[in-house]
């Protein structure tokens, strides 16, 4: 078990107990979130190390490990899924200015964004800690994922494209893997991290009923205030804020139940509606936000 007397983001002391949430998943035990008064980060306290973590992601409803498609929630997400592929191709040839290079995508799951880049005509490579994952990974498209371990193997400057997604907020090693990324990043190239953002409508809404919080998995839970100056700390730059409209409803999908006892997909909509209505606004305000990021001094 692992206790925090400092911001594991920032390495402030200036930490506080928020609330307690639920493990809905898995144990169903309580975890209890904190939160830095100094960069505004939430964290999950009293987590399982690197090598009892495991445990909380063997779950068939673990859908980026299990891919299954069991259930109307499921089913909606492999549906967005298609288009999102899409998009998330188009977004990093968009911001690397790069039709074919190198890509990693780190836990990368079962393959599907990779397989996406790899149709495209990128050269791939992936790390996905679960074995299971990168066999299916191996089943589902062919693809032969690296154990995440092997991140600090790779060659130095050797990607145009480095993605994150949903991956961040998991990883024990905070900060040896921004180091490791800001070596890894070919010139000119973008790093592409997405996260939940607890400062979302959609979160506010649910508070400790919030799905994206997926405790004890979610070490930290991100907002930009908090992502500028942990990106800056390893020589990063944030140059573009990058929606992901699809999460706010997702999540409320999920959520609902969590707060309510049942589900509900119209109230679940509505939410998801309105959160989107804020984002219109400030894109910040997401409730899954993709920080498309820089060496600091590139253009």
């Amino acid at each position: 078990m692992i206790h925090h007397s400092h911001c594991p983001v920032c390495h402030s002391d200036q930490i506080s107990f928020l609330f307690a949430v639920k493990d809905y998943t898995v144990s169903k035990a309580d975890f209890p979130v904190w939160h830095c008064g100094q960069c505004t980060a939430r964290f999950t306290q009293d987590i399982p190390d690197q090598v009892s973590i495991g445990a909380y992601y063997a779950s068939q409803d673990y859908i980026s490990h299990s891919d299954t498609r069991e259930g109307l929630i499921n089913k909606l997400y492999h549906w967005v899924r298609k288009n999102t592929l899409r998009s998330k191709r188009k977004l990093v040839v968009t911001e690397t200015q790069v039709q074919k290079g190198e890509i990693l995508d780190i836990g990368c799951g079962t393959g599907a964004f990779l397989n996406e880049m790899k149709n495209a005509g990128w050269n791939i490579t992936g790390l996905e800690p679960d074995a299971i994952a990168r066999q299916k990974a191996g089943e589902l498209y062919s693809i032969t994922p690296q154990p995440s371990s092997d991140l600090f193997e790779l060659k130095s400057g050797s990607y145009q494209a480095i993605t994150m997604w949903h991956v961040l907020e998991h990883v024990h090693d905070l900060h040896p893997y921004l180091q490791q990324l800001e070596k890894l990043l070919a010139p000119g190239g973008c790093i592409f991290i997405a996260v939940p953002n607890y400062t979302s409508a959609d979160a506010s809404h649910y508070q400790q009923y919030w799905a994206a919080y997926d405790v004890p998995r979610h070490l930290y839970h991100f907002s930009p205030a908090s992502m500028k100056p942990l990106m800056e700390k390893y020589g990063l730059q944030i140059t573009a804020y990058k929606p992901m409209w699809y999460d706010s409803f997702y999540v409320s999908m999920l959520s609902e139940p969590f707060k309510k006892g049942r589900s509900n997909l119209l109230a679940a909509c509505w939410n998801g509606f309105v959160s989107n209505l804020q984002t219109m606004a400030d894109k910040k305000k997401c409730s899954s936000v993709i920080y498309v990021i820089k060496k600091q001094g590139s253009k």
